[in-house]
């Protein structure tokens, strides 16, 4: 257990490396990052899936939409949600959104709880109540001192919940799906990156971003694939309370990059953090009763 312990929080720090690394790519936009991160992980990744036998997972998902042809429309739908979340991580840091997007992190624990109790009737337990509670005085400052939620906020919280109802509809909620999902993104990618103010001829003008980008690809594609290593090695109550970590580290890039929280703020943050305080607690709690003899 602690080999997957230690890969899934090596899987938090590289999402919070790959984070900072976007702003070491400069004159790159963030979509065109976004699109040089897709071309470059898509191979690692089937590369991976191939050796360790997971590209059946592929081909039965490709056998069954070819039998559904129906389905088809709504599995663009969920790349295209997928996309535009990869997007945002790419983009956040270099246009002063990263602490938006940490905080929708942060939010996203409870956000996949209220959607559990509104799209599948499950109940809420007394920790995950007061943790909404928590979470609600949060959400009320933050309407109280700015009148919502930043755009970036909004679509991490909104959009990776119904991003995974579409999955687990579609039944891909699987690393086949997920690898489904980011190829239908790739002609996107390409044309992110073709078209582009620097486009394919960038490594002519920028040296060091023929070692750079490269780089990103290795970071994004090791990071998928220890936290897929890590998800097998752990019981998934422990491997969702080690979640938590990434939002943590994702705060701290945003402080490294000069973003800071203004004192209205902290009436937000803080009863966001009791919030998912409670949750890690509750997650401790089912951990310790399911490894007692």
């Amino acid at each position: 257990m602690s080999k997957g312990i230690a890969l899934s929080v090596s899987a938090s720090v590289l999402f919070a490396v790959m984070y900072y690394y976007t702003s070491l790519l400069k004159p790159l936009s963030g979509v065109e990052i976004f699109g040089w991160r897709m071309l470059l992980t898509v191979p690692c990744m089937t590369l991976f899936m191939l050796g360790s036998g997971e590209w059946r997972r592929v081909a039965d998902l490709l056998r069954r939409f070819c039998a559904q042809p129906r389905l088809i429309g709504i599995l663009f739908v969920s790349a295209a949600l997928l996309g535009v979340q990869l997007w945002l991580f790419m983009w956040a840091p270099l246009n002063g959104y990263s602490l938006d997007v940490s905080l929708g992190y942060f939010l996203l624990p409870l956000a996949m709880v209220l959607t559990g109790r509104i799209a599948y009737g499950e109940r809420l337990s007394y920790l995950q109540k007061i943790a909404v509670f928590f979470a609600s005085l949060g959400v009320v400052n933050e309407l109280y001192q700015v009148g919502g939620f930043s755009w970036a906020t909004l679509v991490v919280v909104v959009g990776y919940p119904l991003y995974f109802v579409v999955r687990k509809w579609l039944k891909t909620d699987n690393l086949g799906g997920l690898w489904v999902d980011m190829t239908l993104m790739l002609p996107i990618a390409f044309w992110f990156v073709s078209s582009g103010e620097q486009g394919f001829g960038v490594f002519d003008q920028h040296p060091a971003l023929s070692w750079l980008i490269p780089l990103l690809g290795l970071i994004s594609a090791s990071a998928l694939v220890v936290y897929i290593i890590a998800s097998r090695l752990l019981p998934f109550s422990l491997f969702g309370l080690l979640s938590y970590v990434e939002p943590v580290l994702l705060l701290g890039v945003a402080l490294m990059l000069g973003e800071s929280i203004k004192p209205g703020e902290w009436l937000t943050y803080i009863p966001i953090w009791m919030a998912v305080l409670v949750l890690v607690f509750e997650g401790f709690k089912h951990l310790m009763r399911h490894r007692r003899p």
